[in-house]
């Protein structure tokens, strides 16, 4: 109540309707976004033989295609295996795999159903044929696997999903001569080139881990809007029940550099514990978690309580986060081998993400800080905005709920 007499006197009757209205509306309109869609396709060159593993997750499918055939809210294994031919079909329309420059036909074995952390998710088992034939021997013999040189490259081209999704990515993991590579595929960046001739770098593992980090924390909202909730007052002070412009620059930097060093470091430690399979902790606990964090950082903006400590804020619940970012690294199946290379890339790639959202964010706030705009409709506008979007997330986490259609 004293949250909302603080709002009527900022706004008016009339503006807080407005404010709630808008609030309600950019709700509606993305709070369907905060869990990406992801599928996880693993390649292993060995001399000649290409396999493969794609595992697609069933609510997606059931997006595209429909796999609820008596609309009861549940996909069961008989409504996966009755759609087998389907989901191939559909799978095998949307990825091509050239080797050399040649293009290579797939073969889609029986199928499986896997849990991620996620939830349920089919598993093809792949196998390509890139030797060269004629036309009328791949015609006659469409599956066979003649022994063929090892190739020197491998071009992908991925488009699931590309026509309803516009966020979803391939998680690629590509096995070569005992070193794995990763990358991103997706509508960004559908195709891709990897060089098999020799041993890939540690170098380029590391990068390639690197820009894997990047992409999650700038493709994960909740993770975005929970450190925006924390930045947000950083060009402010709390003082006689009310926020205040900073003097100068220096105090702002300060903030954010302790809110996003005690960030960093909780987050490391959980990831790693969790990557290392040392500390497991259940998705659906994590996710929720994760939502109720950004809701009370949110809230936390409206009616300071830790308007001093934001930074302990940052720590304690970065903690939990670093559970939401080793779920990427857990899911792609990496070798123990390249662990801690992924490691140190990916938590790389994460902070640099962060630093550049830092860059953009805090040196407009700190011009706009005298403004009533930033005041009100940045600051508690956009905190409330950002409880309510995290609020219809922690609900559909916690109740494994879909309200929105998208």
């Amino acid at each position: 109540m004293k949250v909302l007499r603080c709002l009527h006197r900022l706004y008016g009757v009339q503006g807080l309707r407005a404010l709630f209205a808008a609030l309600l509306l950019c709700a509606a309109g993305v709070a369907g976004a905060h869990k990406p869609s992801d599928s996880y396709l693993a390649i292993t060159v060995q001399g000649g033989a290409v396999t493969g593993r794609w595992d697609i997750a069933l609510r997606d499918l059931d997006f595209a295609i429909g796999l609820d055939a008596d609309g009861d809210g549940r996909i069961t294994w008989g409504e996966v295996k009755a759609r087998h031919a389907e989901l191939a079909a559909y799978a095998a329309a949307r990825l091509q795999l050239q080797a050399n420059g040649q293009p290579c036909t797939m073969d889609i074995g029986t199928q499986q159903v896997d849990e991620h952390t996620d939830g349920a998710y089919t598993v093809l088992p792949l196998t390509f044929n890139c030797a060269p034939a004629s036309k009328a021997q791949s015609q006659i013999q469409p599956q066979t696997s003649p022994k063929t040189q090892p190739p020197q490259t491998l071009t992908l081209n991925y488009t699931l999903f590309a026509d309803l999704d516009p966020q979803h990515r391939g998680l690629l993991n590509l096995r070569n001569q005992g070193a794995t590579r990763t990358a991103i595929l997706g509508p960004q960046a559908p195709r891709q080139t990897f060089e098999l001739s020799g041993t890939a770098s540690r170098l380029t593992q590391l990068l390639d881990y690197l820009r894997e980090g990047v992409w999650h924390i700038w493709v994960g909202f909740d993770h975005i809007l929970f450190l925006l909730s924390l930045l947000l007052p950083a060009v402010g002070v709390w003082v006689r029940r009310r926020w205040q412009p900073v003097v100068s620059f220096g105090p702002a930097f300060w903030d954010v550099l302790r809110i996003v060093t005690a960030f960093t470091v909780a987050h490391s430690i959980t990831l790693s514990l969790a990557a290392l399979g040392l500390v497991s902790l259940p998705s659906r606990l994590v996710e929720s978690g994760i939502a109720a964090s950004v809701v009370l950082a949110a809230l936390n903006n409206v009616w300071p309580v830790f308007h001093g400590r934001r930074w302990m804020v940052a720590f304690v619940f970065g903690l939990l986060h670093g559970f939401g970012f080793a779920s990427v690294l857990t899911d792609l199946g990496l070798p123990q081998g390249a662990l801690a290379l992924a490691l140190l890339g990916f938590n790389l790639g994460v902070e640099a993400g962060q630093l550049a959202i830092v860059a953009a964010f805090l040196p407009t706030a700190y011009l706009l800080r005298r403004s009533v705009f930033y005041r009100r409709v940045v600051l508690l506008g956009g905190s409330l905005l950002i409880a309510v979007l995290a609020s219809v997330w922690l609900v559909e986490r916690a109740f494994e709920l879909k309200l929105m259609p998208f």
